[in-house]
């Protein structure tokens, strides 16, 4: 057994959290919104952490406040979905899979109530107890149905704090499981008829639900729709702004382990991401689209690649090459007909920007054999 000091062993350093809540990770940027609303005397909603105001700024950012932007998109949006949370309505954010409708819904809950971790994450495996509440069996069998037995899910806390619940990609469990949350949305009520005497939680004032979903999952019923108000989060449609996103991301992702990766590379990653994910390249030339996500999320997951690739493996700097190679983890994820789309983009459009250029010549040299 290794120990401390021996054959070039030490003892582990103490590991840093991956990813840390929203609230953590920007613990001290809400304590100033939090002191600048009461410096101006700001009128918060009951149940709320933050005024609508200083909600909103902690999404899209406040230079004279120091508060950096974390969602990049539709601000209008941003503005709709906070005067929904004011009201009886829960949230719905739409959209294609990675426009960054889970990273809005945590904003948002840490703004707003301070906790972003009460989230169901839907699936085909999630139960009505899991939206209501379970059993501690060992103390149900002892005891019987006792408040100590009852094991509550993030809804039924929720309500009982005044806090945010999320609901992750809720399309994707069966239909009854979402009706579940019908009258409780209605009623801003829990029934628990186990406990007797019409025992029930009422939610408390800053109580509401954000829900996710992909256009390409489930409907959901006509009773649930009517619960919730509706917004769409589109994909980035602006080439330079998302070039400049991903940029910022790779900084914030990768952080010293960055490694050069120069702006015709980046423009090579941003632009067939683009054509592949609209169908078109911006002279306008039909592509054939894969089934599977070309999100500008995907695209940073491509770049940390490449850039992982050429720091350790590599001579630490991102070239095209290491973009068209990485790309074949995200666009072959099951559908045999993709690598067919993908050769037709190579042939007809990557082939002729190749001719005059030196970094769409080294994707497409680089492309060969990858797609059979």
């Amino acid at each position: 057994m290794m120990t401390a000091g021996s054959s070039g062993w030490s003892a582990p350093e103490t590991k840093k959290v991956l990813r840390p809540a929203a609230e953590e990770r920007w613990a001290d940027e809400l304590t100033a919104l939090a002191a600048a609303d009461a410096q101006r005397g700001a009128e918060i909603p009951q149940g709320w952490r933050l005024s609508p105001h200083s909600v909103r700024a902690f999404i899209v950012g406040d230079e004279d406040l120091g508060i950096a932007r974390k969602f990049y998109g539709d601000d209008p949006l941003v503005d709709r979905a906070i005067v929904t949370l004011l009201g009886r309505q829960g949230l719905m954010l739409v959209g294609e899979p990675g426009t960054a409708k889970s990273m809005l819904s945590e904003l948002l809950a840490a703004a707003v109530c301070g906790a972003s971790t009460l989230t169901i994450q839907g699936s085909a495996g999630t139960t009505e107890d899991h939206v209501r509440y379970s059993w501690n069996y060992a103390l149900l069998i002892a005891e019987g149905p006792t408040r100590r037995a009852l094991v509550p899910s993030p809804v039924y806390q929720a309500m009982e704090q005044g806090s945010i619940v999320r609901f992750e990609e809720i399309t994707r469990c069966p239909p009854e499981i979402q009706d579940t949350l019908v009258s409780m949305l209605s009623e801003k009520q829990l029934m628990v008829p186990e406990l007797g005497d019409g025992f029930r939680v009422s939610a408390a004032q800053g109580f509401n639900v954000i829900a996710t979903a992909n256009l390409r999952d489930h409907e959901m019923s006509s009773a649930l729709k009517r619960r919730f108000n509706f917004e769409t989060v589109r994909p980035i449609a602006d080439r330079a702004f998302e070039a400049d996103l991903i940029a910022r991301a790779l900084d914030a992702e990768l952080g010293e382990q960055r490694v050069p990766m120069s702006p015709q590379v980046l423009d090579v990653l941003v632009t067939a991401f683009a054509d592949l994910r609209t169908g078109t390249t911006q002279a306008g030339t039909p592509v054939k689209r894969p089934e599977t996500v070309m999100s500008t999320a995907e695209a940073v997951n491509v770049g940390v690649a490449a850039s992982l690739s050429a720091r350790y493996l590599g001579d630490g700097t991102v070239r095209a090459s290491d973009i068209a190679r990485q790309m074949v983890g995200v666009a072959l994820k099951g559908e045999d007909e993709d690598a067919t789309r993908i050769r037709f983009y190579l042939d007809s459009v990557v082939r002729e920007r190749a001719e005059s250029s030196a970094e769409w010549r080294d994707f497409l040299v680089a492309s060969q054999g990858l797609w059979e």
